[in-house]
């Protein structure tokens, strides 16, 4: 396993969770299954896998708590399963830390390639395989000073009035995108193609929660939304 980008997979119902295991592991990773929250939250402390993909409705310990528990412990990537596009899980999935989600029924194809997106965006391999340690595409060497908010590109940082702010990755990639651009609108579908790697139409809503979590970390009138187009950062 040491040489596997490892899952851990929560889910339910016994033939998904039995079927998306074999799936996943013949295309290289290491898959730990559990069947519900509580023992989704201990094998995730005592394995530290590399990804997690959390059912919404599983016993115990849904899936969206889970969700912030890992994030109160980690940065580590989630994906979050849904049996419904609409539903409002979605969006609490992703408020609560998730970065991206795929919903029910999937195809096995689907899955896998959302998840090694996830994957290259953090740092890992593109397959099954890990890799070293490399960080997100910076926008540019040097510090960036946007008024209170400062963004180290090459240290990774970021300070507001000189505070630490804490990012996730995908959080780090997104200001990333804005500060190489101070000024301009990004629309959210070049926001998906450049920070969620979608090759594909996604769901915007990913961008919207994500850069709402932004503003409270780093100031709500930082990011301001241009309607019909996207959102900028002010310079």
């Amino acid at each position: 396993m040491a040489d596997q980008t490892h899952v851990l997979f929560v889910e339910d119902d016994d033939v998904i969770r039995e079927a998306t295991q074999l799936a996943l592991e013949r295309d290289g990773f290491a898959v730990t299954a559990m069947p519900d929250g509580l023992s989704g939250l201990e094998a995730f402390r005592a394995d530290r896998p590399d990804i997690a993909l959390l059912d919404v409705m599983v016993p115990g310990l849904d899936g969206v708590s889970l969700c912030r528990r890992i994030r109160d412990e980690s940065t580590v990537p989630v994906i979050m399963l849904s049996a419904r596009a609409d539903s409002i899980d979605v969006v609490l999935g992703l408020e609560a830390g998730a970065d991206d989600y795929v919903t029910k029924p999937f195809d096995g194809a689907v899955l896998v390639a959302r998840i090694r997106a996830v994957l290259r965006r953090f740092g890992h391999a593109s397959g099954g395989d890990r890799t070293d340690d490399s960080a997100a595409p910076a926008a540019g060497g040097g510090l960036l000073a946007f008024g209170e908010l400062e963004v180290d590109t090459d240290g990774m940082e970021v300070r507001r009035a000189g505070q630490p702010v804490a990012l996730t990755p995908t959080e780090m990639r997104l200001l990333l995108e804005f500060s190489s651009a101070p000024g301009t609108v990004l629309s959210r579908d070049k926001l998906l193609e450049r920070v969620w790697d979608y090759g594909w139409g996604g769901d915007t809503r990913v961008v919207d929660v994500h850069v709402q979590r932004l503003r409270t970390k780093i100031g709500q009138d930082r990011i301001e939304t241009v309607r019909g187009f996207g959102y900028k950062l002010k310079p």
